[in-house]
């Protein structure tokens, strides 16, 4: 028997994002001008408050003192169940699992990955036959069905040669003679004979990002990405020849990529600054250039007194690459919080990682570090949760959700909770 919809809605939970969008980026900009003053009088609009923002500890002590017994009882209840499958999930990172929360009341997870990802591979300035590596192999791994890459074509050739073999080898199932927006678009679209992808990997340029910025909601995402950057933490044992080799070694991908050194050393930022001018002048045309104009705008030298004030401007940035050149690398592994990858010892550099070492170069820009880390094989598995009582569980659990939908304002929510506790026999 075919598929019938017996009723199909006339909308969709799209059908008034553009004029939400609208509202939203209005709102947005005026707040990140107005700050403070903006957020309250939007309060004052929207909401008819015009009290103080930040709740006070008095009030919080008040409120505990007024509320009824009851509905506390309620919220802990629903608080201990939610804080021991979070505890579940922590213990049991990574894998399938079912845990009994109380008496009757079983929840678990599952992963599973996604049917189809998009992974872009540039091929602008450079042929990027890493970023192929990087993303294909390990939706590869997470156990994707479906993978399309696309990447930019040359004229009369289309995808560069190397990334052609590297996208076959890695496991690709369709490559695309597309690049920029309109390679964004056709995965995310389902074009050419493709699946629609349900996840979009791989960096590209601003035109590649914001594609991928404003298709998320529509398409899952592995993160917002900027232009690639590079740190270096060094002290006064660091070899500087090395230090400034490394950071034009990044900043070549582009024009507009950071390159920064946080040190306490000014013999090694004095050598810095007078020596990667220098490196940069003796590179090809292409990489001179690019690697020339991001350290002139984007490159900073950062002086410091102490370790601690190196890895806390540092966990300010966030950057995306850090490389640790010091003589307390423990102390600097231990401490760091906020970066894409690390590179810990002169031993390593980010050009390892970037092409072959084995960790993953897709990473976050832009201060992301605070929040998330790089592509890994979790970006394309769904965490999905799930559960399953037992009719006498319905009591406790039935009961409380209720009364908690009723403290809400939510009454059809509570009536799904009375009819199974009348139709198991308890009251409420």
């Amino acid at each position: 028997m075919a598929i019938q919809y017996l009723k199909k809605s006339p909308k969709t939970s799209s059908t008034d994002d553009t004029k939400t969008r609208k509202i939203v980026e209005d709102i947005l900009k005026d707040i990140e001008q107005s700050k403070e003053e903006g957020c309250k009088e939007y309060s004052k609009k929207f909401d008819k408050y015009e009290g103080d923002v930040v709740v006070s500890k008095e009030r919080i002590e008040q409120v505990k003192k007024d509320l009824d017994q009851k509905t506390k009882d309620d919220i802990q209840f629903s608080h201990e169940r939610v804080r021991k499958f979070a505890e579940a999930q922590l213990k049991n990172y990574g894998q399938d699992f079912e845990v009994e929360l109380s008496d009757g009341l079983f929840a678990g997870q599952k992963l599973i990955p996604v049917n189809t990802a998009g992974c872009y591979v540039p091929a602008g300035r450079y042929a990027h036959i890493a970023s192929a590596v990087m993303s294909v192999t390990t939706a590869k791994v997470a156990g994707v069905k479906n993978i399309i890459v696309a990447s930019s074509p040359k004229p009369g050739v289309g995808v560069h040669p190397s990334i052609i073999y590297t996208a076959d080898l890695c496991g690709a199932d369709s490559i695309l003679n597309l690049g920029g927006v309109q390679g964004i678009a056709a995965m995310t679209n389902g074009l050419f004979g493709n699946a629609p992808a349900d996840i979009l990997v791989g960096p590209g340029n601003q035109f590649v990002a914001e594609a991928k910025r404003m298709l998320f909601g529509k398409v899952g995402i592995d993160l917002f990405a900027g232009p690639t950057e590079i740190a270096v933490i060094a002290d006064d044992k660091a070899d500087e020849e090395l230090v400034a080799v490394d950071l034009v070694g990044q900043a070549e991908h582009g024009y507009n990529s950071p390159a920064w050194l946080y040190t306490t050393s000014k013999r090694v930022a004095d050598y810095v600054i007078k020596r990667v001018p220098e490196l940069i002048a003796e590179l090809p045309e292409l990489p001179r250039e690019n690697a020339g104009a991001a350290w002139r705008d984007y490159g900073e030298v950062i002086l410091c007194d102490t370790d601690e004030e190196m890895a806390t401007i540092s966990d300010e940035y966030a950057p995306e690459h850090l490389e640790v050149q010091t003589q307390n690398l423990e102390w600097f592994h231990k401490r760091l919080k906020n970066y894409g990858s690390l590179f810990i010892g002169e031993e390593t550099t980010v050009a390892y990682g970037d092409k072959c070492s084995g960790t993953n170069h897709i990473l976050p820009t832009k201060g992301a570090g605070r929040y998330t880390g790089g592509l890994f094989v979790g970006k394309f598995i769904k965490t999905l949760s799930f559960q399953r009582m037992t009719k006498e569980s319905t009591k406790t659990v039935g009961a409380a959700c209720a009364r908690i939908s009723r403290y809400e304002g939510m009454e059809a929510h509570a009536r799904t909770g009375d009819v199974r506790l009348r139709k198991y026999g308890f009251s409420n």
